[in-house]
């Protein structure tokens, strides 16, 4: 088993928070390749465990909580049920969105026999609210904040599209453009459990920097 391709952002003997990288799925699926669950066994020496507490779509980089104990997870999951969870992630999106933004829209999966499945913002779908900040602009693109009120599928990449600033890089909810990176951050994961309060906070991926420092990203950002 190769060493573990992903930092540890949080650690105790209970729950871990990893830096997944872009591109790396969290648990296998039909296309194959490599995930998060192939590093488990290095995780922990337990016979039961570890559990994903969460999810991160493949190519949504930063801060994803792995349980390693069975009532941490039953923990873990209790409070994103709840709306306990802090839960902020960085973007940089097409066009100039207004410095503080509220989308409230509900979300509901669709599917079709061409183009497979993907969210749609629906009257009848389950509610969903993200809060955009502005934090820099340049050249028709924004470096946002967002923050996730709820925890639906696809939530911030369709939230970002139905509001009309579409993430750089999206393959299903942007318009096609050189970019073919995602550029999505789960920024921080805050978990307010009984026990301990888990807190990370994930430094940029690679492949954000260039537009990130453009639109006015600093070190000085991470403190």
């Amino acid at each position: 088993m190769p060493p573990l391709p992903f930092e540890t952002l949080y650690e105790s003997n209970r729950l871990l928070v990893i830096n997944k990288p872009a591109g790396l799925a969290v648990h296998p699926g039909p296309r194959g390749g490599p995930s998060v669950e192939d590093w488990f066994p290095l995780m922990t020496r337990r016979k039961d465990g570890p559990w994903l507490a969460h999810r991160l779509d493949a190519d949504t980089a930063g801060c994803l909580a792995i349980a390693l104990r069975k009532q941490a997870l039953l923990e873990a999951q209790n409070c994103f049920a709840a709306g306990k969870a802090t839960k902020i992630y960085w973007a940089i999106v097409r066009g100039a969105p207004p410095d503080t933004l509220e989308i409230d829209q509900p979300l509901k999966k669709v599917s079709s026999a061409a183009s497979g499945w993907h969210m749609h913002a629906a009257a009848d779908g389950l509610p969903a609210r993200t809060s955009l900040r502005v934090m820099g602009s340049h050249g028709g693109f924004a470096w946002v904040e967002l923050t996730l009120h709820s925890g639906r599928t696809h939530q911030a990449r369709v939230h970002c599209a139905e509001a009309g600033f579409p993430i750089l890089g999206d393959p299903v909810y942007a318009p096609p453009g050189a970019d073919t990176s995602l550029h999505l951050l789960s920024r921080k994961l805050v978990l307010p459990l009984p026990e301990q309060t888990v807190s990370a906070v994930a430094p940029p991926p690679p492949h954000m920097m260039a537009a990130l420092r453009a639109c006015g990203y600093t070190p000085s950002a991470d403190l």
